[in-house]
């Protein structure tokens, strides 16, 4: 649905995109993530015909955004940072002024807004000035805005802005739903929220792409070692003491107690020691039962800190 080659773009000595391309497939969900300054805003400013690119090219369901950005336009719903909203209109008011802008009339524009409202949960304040709404309800508004018209493409920078923990599950929900009809990139900072939503992550840093892969993925390939949570019933200190005595374990930390009488240990060890079994018999001779034991891969937090940081060494 989405193809970028070789994207970059200029301002001055200043390369904010340096040379990216990456596909997005129809129905998508991407994640696309950077630190501040990495060339987000910049490449979703290309892809929704905002500004150009220096060099290089972007299509949207084939169609060259450059070459033909009416049409484009057409394809995709974007919801800035901030979303343009117009505050001495009402949220009706507004919605109708923007179907006008799509082009959306008749029967087909009262039926859309109203599916819109219901959908992000604004109707109960469809009369009210946009002016005096809650930051929530704005950034609600900012998303049934890009949303009119039924866009092929969804483009939302930092959708849950200003939303408290039910109206970020709320919304969370909607984006997946609206997966099964849209393209979506979305792009937040709220690392637990992208990994919830997102099948496929691209991670941006000083404009050039650095991962791009799906969670899992990214967790196992840049993971070197085995990490394990293990819940143990005995004291910490001894607990922790014969756990770090155990070959090949690297470290071994608690995290304090989540049940009566118990302690739970963050476990890593080398990569090629399957630590399990030899844990299970080192705690049974000591006598401290195990509880629960999982597996731990790399949060999305984690690998984004890390290939940050591998680029700046790199560079």
């Amino acid at each position: 649905m989405i193809q970028v080659e070789n994207l970059t773009k200029r301002y001055g000595q200043h390369v904010a995109v340096d040379n990216i391309s990456f596909t997005v497939n129809p129905g998508e969900i991407l994640g696309f993530l950077g630190p501040n300054g990495a060339g987000k805003t910049t490449t979703m400013n290309i892809l929704t015909g905002y500004i150009s690119a220096t060099e290089g090219r972007a299509l949207v369901n084939g169609v060259d955004i450059l070459e033909e950005p009416e049409e484009v336009k057409k394809m995709i719903g974007y919801l800035p940072e901030f979303p343009p909203l117009y505050g001495e209109m009402t949220v009706m008011e507004y919605l109708d002024f923007v179907s006008d802008i799509k082009q959306v009339s008749g029967q087909e524009k009262k039926q859309s807004m109203e599916k819109i409202m219901d959908l992000v949960k604004i109707g109960d304040v469809r009369g009210r000035l946009i002016k005096n709404l809650s930051k929530g309800y704005k950034q609600r508004v900012g998303l049934a805005q890009a949303m009119i018209g039924n866009p092929k493409v969804l483009i939302l920078d930092e959708p849950t802005v200003g939303l408290d923990p039910k109206q970020i599950i709320e919304i969370r929900n909607l984006i997946s739903s609206l997966g099964k009809d849209h393209t979506i990139i979305l792009s937040s900072h709220i690392l637990p929220e992208v990994s919830a939503v997102c099948e496929r992550v691209i991670i941006i840093n000083k404009g050039r792409i650095v991962a791009s892969d799906t969670p899992e993925n990214l967790s196992k390939g840049l993971d070197d070692g085995t990490r394990l949570i293990v819940r143990v019933a005995g004291p910490e200190k001894q607990v922790v003491k014969v756990i770090n005595e155990i070959h090949g374990v690297k470290f071994a930390e608690s995290q304090g107690s989540k049940e009566k009488d118990t302690v739970d240990v963050v476990v890593e060890s080398d990569p090629d020691i399957d630590i399990r079994k030899p844990l299970f018999f080192a705690l049974s001779r000591a006598s401290y039962p195990i509880l629960m034991m999982k597996s731990l891969g790399l949060t999305l937090e984690d690998i984004f800190l890390q290939v940050t940081t591998q680029e700046k060494e790199v560079r």
